[in-house]
């Protein structure tokens, strides 16, 4: 069976996820990868839009709902399902994305909005921190060029700009190769 390489996008609300995601999205499906995106949500969220049929099944009591066609295809289940569930069901892609599912066992992207986010780096398995331009110290020339520290040091892994969406995705695709 294909083992199929995870890696997390992890950071607070509004802290830019979404964001940077769809444009990591956008740059590896330029680049042939087959991917699939999980986001958790720690509220209740609506997918689907009152008066259609798959609305009205839910309302009058069903405890999953499917709907395909030809081009797409959702399941809505009234229960939480765990991730691992859910990144067995996309067998046939290149790599799982996640966003969020902070204590997962997963090699994570940290986003920090600025130094009240550091309480982040105790997440295990931090591959990248994510970080505004501001928070890049200036770096010494033997170091790589777009990469720093921040303030604080001592970080558990490379510190890239979030706006280097190139840098973080070849976080993301030199991650596979490990």
């Amino acid at each position: 069976m294909k083992v199929v390489r995870v890696v997390q996008l992890c950071g607070y609300k509004n802290s830019g996820k979404t964001t940077l995601l769809a444009a990591v999205i956008r740059q590896l499906k330029a680049r042939g990868v087959r991917l699939a995106v999980i986001k958790h949500d720690a509220h209740q969220f609506e997918m689907d839009h009152p008066g259609t049929d798959t609305d009205r099944f839910r309302e009058a009591g069903a405890d999953a709902v499917a709907i395909t066609s030809p081009g797409r295809t959702a399941v809505l289940m009234e229960a939480e399902t765990p991730l691992e569930t859910l990144i067995g069901a996309f067998r046939d892609v290149d790599l799982v994305l996640v966003e969020g599912f902070k204590q997962a066992a997963y090699p994570k992207l940290v986003l920090l909005r600025d130094e009240a986010d550091a309480g982040l780096l105790q997440l295990q398995g931090i591959m990248g921190i994510v970080v505004p331009k501001e928070m890049i110290k200036p770096q010494k020339m033997t170091e790589e060029p777009g990469r720093g520290q921040t303030v604080g040091s001592d970080l558990p892994a490379p510190v890239i700009p979030r706006d280097d969406v190139d840098a973080i995705v070849a976080l993301i695709l030199s991650s596979e190769a490990q």
